[in-house]
């Protein structure tokens, strides 16, 4: 199999990777396709990655982290996504739903909750988008008003990874007037008298991974679970954003990386004309391309969360890197199905698999077209 060349800031990241590759390649890979297949939810498995401490990566170690530098957590999650991406994304996901309590919670709150979220005890939802309001959270509609020591909340939540299988959510709603400064954030445990998670939708791919509407109504949440102050929620929203774009990217990258692997050892064994097809030109071509722009992709991620790492402004690089690196993996999970050629079409190969995974990609934490409104603003800013 094609190897990564990796610069690494220390040896114990070194041994985390490693970690990772036995983990991914004897717990995770060979359960893929099955649990893929049927739509199931592999709960244990990630508890299994909490158990290895796979779930806190970037956290505090005051708290259960593991404090490990975003350049590190993000090149776990692409070997995750090299061997399911569906798991990957599980990682994302929730690293992304601890984010507002972890950054921005006041340190009684993060004292009583954090440490079972990143220890991998509890399983954590975001839920921001609407079914009128995805790319345009600021306009969002679920309401929250406040009645003595709670918030009454009403409204929908659409698009919600891990709904139904959730121990917490991220409810971001409107407390105040319209637009960003109306909106806050409140900490909802699964429990919560009138959260309801919906039937599952129907997706494509990562069909391991549910996704479903949150119906709220009238749902009851304690004033104490509101992380920050009112009107701080699109604020908290935007910069957990930044991270899980960085995280999606990794996803991305790990998924092409799987699917060139698994390209160039069926062109390498696979015989026409009298030569393996990786001797033919385009075809050889078509994976140098694919191997290129993964290794971009890769600097691209890389650069990005060594800014985040030093504490400078890496907002717009993440949009880029976000854009880039699923646009590509897009593009390689294709070219793969064309490699196999009619064996790529069918589910014996995983790269049919791959190819359908790669589209969401492109679309969730902020579709490829938000990022290059996101891009071109910055630009245009003098």
């Amino acid at each position: 199999m094609p190897s990564v060349t990796r610069l690494l800031p220390t040896p114990e990241a070194h041994d985390l990777l490693e970690l990772t590759r036995e983990i991914a390649d004897k717990e995770l890979a060979p359960h893929a396709d099955d649990f893929e297949a049927r739509g199931e939810f592999p709960r244990e498995l990630i508890r299994t990655l909490g158990r290895s401490g796979l779930l806190g990566l970037p956290y505090s170690a005051e708290y259960g982290g593991a404090e490990q530098p975003y350049e590190v957590y993000l090149q776990v999650l692409e070997i995750l996504a090299s061997r399911w991406v569906g798991i990957a994304e599980t990682v994302s996901v929730h690293t992304l739903a601890c984010y507002p309590l972890a950054h921005h919670g006041t340190a009684e709150q993060r004292e009583r909750w954090l440490p079972d979220m990143i220890g991998g005890e509890l399983l954590g939802a975001y839920c921001l988008s609407e079914p009128a309001g995805g790319s345009d959270a600021a306009n969002l509609a679920t309401k929250a008003t406040r009645d003595g020591e709670t918030y009454r909340v009403s409204g929908t939540k659409a698009w919600i990874t891990h709904a139904g299988v959730a121990d917490f959510y991220n409810v971001f709603c409107r407390t105040g007037g319209p637009g960003p400064k109306g909106i806050s954030c409140l900490l909802a445990p699964a429990d919560t008298p009138g959260l309801n998670p919906q039937a599952r939708e129907k997706t494509m791919g990562l069909r391991s991974s549910p996704v479903a509407q949150i119906a709220l109504d009238d749902a009851v949440v304690p004033a104490e679970r509101l992380i920050g102050g009112e009107g701080e929620g699109f604020r908290i929203a935007m910069g957990a954003l930044d991270s899980g774009r960085l995280g999606i990217a990794a996803c991305a990258i790990g998924l092409a990386q799987g699917a060139l692997d698994y390209a160039v050892n069926y062109a390498r064994e696979r015989v026409q004309f009298g030569k393996p097809i990786i001797d033919l030109q385009g075809l050889g071509f078509l994976l140098a391309d694919a191997s290129t722009q993964i290794t971009a992709a890769r600097a691209l991620m890389l650069h990005a969360a060594r800014l985040r790492d030093a504490g400078l402004p890496y907002s717009i690089e993440a949009a880029k890197t976000k854009l880039f690196a699923t646009d590509m993996a897009m593009q390689v999970a294709t070219d793969a199905v064309q490699v196999l050629g009619g064996a790529g079409y069918v589910a014996d190969h995983p790269v049919e698999r791959y190819f359908r995974e790669a589209k969401v990609l492109q679309i969730v934490e902020g579709t490829n077209q938000i990022q290059r409104m996101v891009i071109a603003r910055s630009l245009a800013k003098d």
